[in-house]
C-alpha cells in the first residue's frame, strides 16, 4: 500500500515561509494529479493547490495565489509546496493527495501542521 508522508510544517511568524514536502513510499504510476489541501480547526478541508500531470497545469486557491507554488520531483517521488508571506489564517493541517489510474485511486497523507503566529 502506497504511503504519503508530509513534512516541513511547524511554527512560523507572519510573513515567513515554509516548504512542505510529501514523499511517497514507492513510485505511483499513472498519476492524474497531485495536490495539497488544508484543514483549519473547525473547518472543512479545502484545496490549496493542484498540479495536473496532463500538461503540467497548476491551480491555486484564490486565498493563496501569488504566495504558494506547487512542484514535484519525479525522481524523488516527492511533491512540494512552497509557501511565502504566510498569514495567521493559513494555520491548518496540510495534507497531500495523489490521484491516479484514471481517477480510480486516491492516496492521502496524514498531514503536517502549520501554525502562523507571532
Amino acid at each position: 500500500q502506497v504511503q504519503l508522508v508530509e513534512s516541513g510544517g511547524g511554527l512560523v511568524q507572519p510573513g515567513g515561509s515554509l516548504r512542505l514536502s510529501c514523499a511517497a513510499s514507492e513510485t505511483i504510476f499513472n498519476i492524474n494529479n497531485l495536490g495539497w489541501y488544508r484543514q483549519a480547526p473547525g473547518k472543512q478541508r479545502e484545496l490549496v493547490a493542484v498540479l495536473s500531470t496532463s500538461g503540467g497545469s497548476t491551480n491555486y486557491a484564490d486565498s493563496m495565489k501569488g504566495r504558494v507554488t506547487i512542484s514535484r520531483d519525479v525522481a524523488k517521488n516527492t511533491l512540494y509546496l512552497q509557501m511565502n508571506n504566510l498569514k495567521p489564517e493559513d494555520t491548518a493541517v496540510y495534507f497531500c493527495r495523489v490521484v491516479a489510474e484514471s481517477y480510480t485511486m486516491t492516496y492521502w497523507g496524514k498531514g503536517t501542521s502549520v501554525t502562523v503566529s507571532s
